[in-house]
């Protein structure tokens, strides 16, 4: 069962913590800001209200949405002010054990013990910050990705004392702003830069091993299995590929690369059952009959045309010069 939340305070007011703030505040609630003084948290309130009407002037906001954000955000003034009255507080501060220790310290001494405090770590495991949190069995990750307007997805962190109570609110709160949550467990990195940082150490090892350009593998990404991953996840895709396709494929990059890329056990075992994916209807996302796999054909498909006209529209995306 959820708390009931009303009044939101957002601890950080810069880019990722008054993209969050938008967000709340467009999903109906009551937002206070609080940055590290007044007159830096004031100045920030001034850049969101300027931001939120560019937003709208260039479509990516609804109509209306200015006026939304300005009637529901309002300036905090201090950090003990803006989370005495909260239901939930939001900590975006740098990502820093020691900073964001030391706010939720100021956070959790100032707001009612039974509200639920979030913070916004991307890579720093719950249980290191959570000796900062009194009351921990209202404290998790609530990981919003950059830029936080428009990205959807947010990671949630729980620990071993955190109450189903303060989740289940949270993930209220998430469906009320459009947004799509998945519990992780608690490990470094958790799994949306855990994957991220793996591809972009393995594109270091292709440019430095002179396999190719940095311009030509940003390509390749982007123009291949980069341009599914806004409709499919990696499972949902091997699955369309054919499971037992992929088993083979990692024959060759284990002889190659040894145990770095040495075939995931899930995956021998589920082919060794007979689950091939899409094609024989018994794939690691589920089980497919012939209507579902001519809806998800007929799906993916429009998807990546979609996608293809959308690139054209939008052009080429700039680059730095060198």
């Amino acid at each position: 069962m959820s708390k009931e939340i009303n009044k939101v305070a957002v601890v950080g007011a810069g880019y990722m913590g008054g993209g969050i703030a938008q967000s709340l505040a467009l999903g109906g609630y009551d937002v206070v800001i609080a940055d590290a003084d007044e007159a830096r948290t004031a100045a920030s309130l001034v850049r969101l209200l300027g931001e939120a009407q560019e937003f709208e002037d260039q479509g990516l906001y609804p109509k209306g949405a200015t006026a939304e954000i300005k009637s529901r955000l309002t300036n905090g003034g201090t950090i003990e002010n803006a989370v005495k009255d909260a239901d939930f507080v939001e900590e975006a501060v740098f990502e820093q054990p020691d900073v964001k220790q030391e706010v939720l310290k100021r956070i959790s001494a100032a707001a009612p013990a039974d509200r639920v405090i979030g913070t916004n770590t991307s890579t720093i495991p719950v249980h290191v910050l959570e000796p900062a949190v009194s009351h921990p069995e209202r404290f998790l990750t609530v990981h919003f990705s950059n830029p936080a307007p428009f990205i959807p997805g947010v990671e949630l962190v729980a620990s071993q004392q955190t109450s189903p109570e303060a989740i289940a609110t949270v993930k209220e709160i998430l469906v009320r702003c459009g947004r799509e949550g998945a519990q992780v467990a608690d490990t470094p990195g958790m799994v949306l830069n855990r994957l991220q940082y793996a591809l972009l150490k393995e594109a270091f090892n292709v440019v430095e091993q002179g396999v190719a350009t940095m311009e030509d593998v940003d390509t390749i990404v982007r123009t291949t299995f980069g341009f599914r991953l806004g409709f499919f996840g990696p499972f949902a895709i091997a699955d369309q590929a054919g499971l037992d396709v992929y088993a083979d494929s990692f024959k060759t990059f284990e002889k190659a690369y040894g145990d770095r890329l040495a075939t995931p056990e899930m995956l021998v075992d589920e082919v060794k059952k007979g689950r091939l994916g899409v094609k024989n209807g018994k794939g690691l996302t589920g089980d497919f009959d012939d209507e579902t796999k001519a809806e998800l054909i007929a799906y993916r498909n429009k998807a990546y045309a979609r996608m293809q006209d959308l690139l054209k529209d939008l052009g080429p995306a700039p680059r730095g010069k060198k």
